[in-house]
């Protein structure tokens, strides 16, 4: 089992042309500043990236140039949106095809939101039946259509299983993270947590790195708070307080004000996006977000 390293790994946005269309050279532009910032790997075609409106084509093509640039940085990809088995095995091959070094599956597609745990496990059973067994697995608690953690007692069977490597947390409890981190102990799974709030709390007793939306404001800064954390603590705790205040930004208009980032941080792309509801930014917002880029280079 491939271990990946622990760190940092954002949550990719997708750059699309005026036309819609995903932007590649401004993907691979992208690519490269994540990992000039001091990335340790990537999660590509995973909810920031608006994987619930790309299709196989698109996911298959995004994982492929983004494992092209990103060299020795490993690149790991979900795509994992369609609500029948079948499709949901066609889209994890597809970024398989793409190149990704593990496949990430998204936790609420393996059951409905009033099944059981068993309901969940039967499911992932078939998809372990059908994927790859040379490429490690790994699950992401999305919340989006509606967030489904995973319980000890799937974290077990994904333990049992020996083909997981991966969980991207989004409980933002750190009781809940330490006591996935007891279960995962002495296995190949390494837990990210998603929030920042818990972020240092969950660093401290275990927990692997950060997978999460702020990255793509700040990689450079995670980054630093993981490299001080254990050796710096007066100033972890002052570099936790800043990052919790800027994630509050996430609420607003993302991933639209993600890209606004970074245009102004020199990364040539436009501001369309396939969510929806999305909306242009106000005059406020970008205000908002200017404020933000300034703040963050003078921390």
């Amino acid at each position: 089992m491939r271990e990946f390293p622990n760190g940092i790994w954002p949550v990719m946005i997708t750059p699309f042309t005026e036309d819609n269309k995903v932007d590649c050279e401004a993907l691979k532009r992208l690519t490269k500043w994540y990992i000039d910032e001091g990335c340790d790997g990537l999660f590509a075609v995973c909810q920031s990236s608006e994987m619930f409106f790309l299709s196989s084509e698109e996911k298959k093509l995004i994982t492929k140039i983004v494992k092209e640039t990103a060299g020795d940085v490993p690149v790991i990809a979900s795509g994992h949106t369609s609500d029948l088995i079948d499709d949901q095995i066609s889209e994890l091959l597809a970024v398989y095809d793409g190149g990704a070094d593990a496949l990430i599956m998204v936790s609420n597609r393996l059951a409905k939101e009033n099944e059981s745990d068993d309901v969940f496990i039967e499911n992932l059973k078939v998809l372990l039946e059908k994927l790859p067994k040379d490429i490690p697995l790994g699950f992401y608690e999305c919340p989006y259509p509606y967030k489904r953690l995973i319980t000890p007692k799937i974290l077990e069977f994904l333990k049992s299983t020996e083909r997981f490597a991966f969980l991207k947390d989004t409980c933002c409890n750190t009781e809940e993270i330490r006591e996935k981190l007891e279960i995962i102990k002495g296995s190949s799974i390494k837990l990210y947590n998603a929030n920042t709030a818990t972020l240092l709390e969950t660093l401290k007793i275990g927990a692997h790195g950060y997978s999460g939306v702020m990255a793509n404001f700040h990689t450079n800064l995670y980054k630093r708070l993981f490299k001080i954390f254990d050796s710096q603590p007066n100033e972890a705790e002052k570099l936790q307080e800043f990052l919790s205040m800027s994630a509050l930004i996430e609420n607003v208009n993302y991933p639209v004000n993600a890209k606004y980032a970074q245009q102004l941080m020199g990364n040539d792309m436009t501001l369309v996006t396939r969510k929806p509801g999305a909306r242009k930014m106000t005059y406020a917002e970008k205000l908002e977000v200017k404020q933000l880029i300034s703040m963050q280079k003078r921390v």
